[in-house]
């Protein structure tokens, strides 16, 4: 583990192990950054510069022109609206009748949303859903916090709702403008892709993820009002766990427990991000073969050695979520996920 912030050849991944039995079975190697706000590096295993899109991981970036324009305040959003502007949600009754009523809020129709449709990710929602004999919406999609936020501010701005996901949209300008500032790094078309709900993101290295993640926690390297605006979104979600991802998910279970000492977020193809806001840190974690459990397990293991004074209950649910155990459709324990261990800072 290095703790300086120059950048020598890269330390080994950290590796998670998935038992079955006593015989491991599967591995994840997890690229780890941890910074802080000023963007020196406390430690990091693996690539402190891998190549990374953060997806979903910056929904909290991206909700920044939500506040800073006005729009949230014109259409009384409340604390849970703004959370789920900043979630990748479960698709639960809750999490789309709270984006239904951002819509209504702001005199917007919901087949204005253009982030696509899929089922929950709740599988219980799912099936109800099946079983009444209706198909999901858009307002189902995990993003239909973030996208009814991008429409209300198009509204509020006097915008062209249509195509507010292009890159070349004036929404989207303010909301790559955000990420350029927040991260430190320039977005072009260069490092440009295609998110899975259709608007852009932006490959950048992962220890600027973690920088930003420090900035969000802080405060500190970020224009007047920004560092208000983070504040009211964090605290948005620690008032509000289920609405960030939902029943059971590892973003809600910590946010439940840990309240507004963690703020983290979750990105698709395994990345995890978090914010450590009185130890003035910032987390980042890549895992190569984008599964999320791999870099679940680390978070976990991090945030018990970064978190100061962790209560009983954090210390607890953070155990639990470092070493899970493997169990089979019949509920019998049939193996266990462990990690290299975790070198001293």
């Amino acid at each position: 583990m290095r703790s300086d912030s120059t950048f020598p050849p890269p330390l080994p991944t950290l590796t998670v192990v998935v038992g079955r039995g006593a015989i491991p079975e599967s591995f994840h190697a997890v690229h780890a950054v941890i910074a802080r706000d000023d963007g020196s590096l406390v430690a990091y295993h693996g690539d402190p510069r891998r190549p990374t899109f953060p997806r979903s991981a910056v929904k909290s970036i991206q909700a920044l022109p939500l506040l800073e324009s006005g729009a949230a305040d014109r259409f009384g959003f409340t604390s849970a609206e703004l959370a789920l502007a900043c979630s990748s949600h479960s698709g639960t009754p809750l999490h789309v009748e709270t984006a239904r009523g951002m819509l209504a809020k702001a005199d917007i129709d919901p087949d204005s949303l253009e982030c696509g449709t899929h089922w929950p990710l709740d599988e219980a929602s799912g099936r109800s859903l099946a079983r009444a004999g209706f198909e999901p919406s858009a307002l189902h999609n995990n993003c239909s916090g973030k996208h009814s936020g991008f429409l209300a501010t198009a509204r509020h701005l006097g915008l062209d709702m249509a195509g507010y996901v292009e890159a070349d949209h004036p929404l989207q300008a303010r909301v790559t403008e955000a990420i350029a500032e927040v991260l430190g790094v320039p977005l072009s078309a260069a490092n440009r892709g295609i998110d899975g709900c259709s608007i852009p993101t932006y490959c950048v290295p992962l220890d600027r993820l973690a920088t930003a993640f420090a900035r969000i926690g802080t405060g500190a390297f970020l224009r007047a009002g920004r560092s208000e605006a983070f504040g009211r979104l964090r605290g948005a979600v620690a008032a509000n766990p289920l609405l960030i991802a939902g029943p059971g998910r590892f973003d809600s279970r910590v946010t439940a427990t840990c309240g507004g000492r963690v703020f983290l977020k979750s990105g698709a193809e395994g990345v995890l991000c978090a914010a450590i806001p009185a130890a003035g840190l910032g987390i980042a974690l890549k895992a190569e073969d984008g599964a999320l459990r791999g870099v679940e397990m680390v978070m976990a293991a991090i945030l018990l050695q970064y978190l100061p004074s962790p209560s009983p209950d954090e210390r607890t649910l953070l155990e639990e979520l470092r070493s899970p155990i493997v169990k089979n459709w019949r509920g019998t324990v049939v193996g266990t996920q462990t990690q290299s261990p975790w070198p001293a800072a």
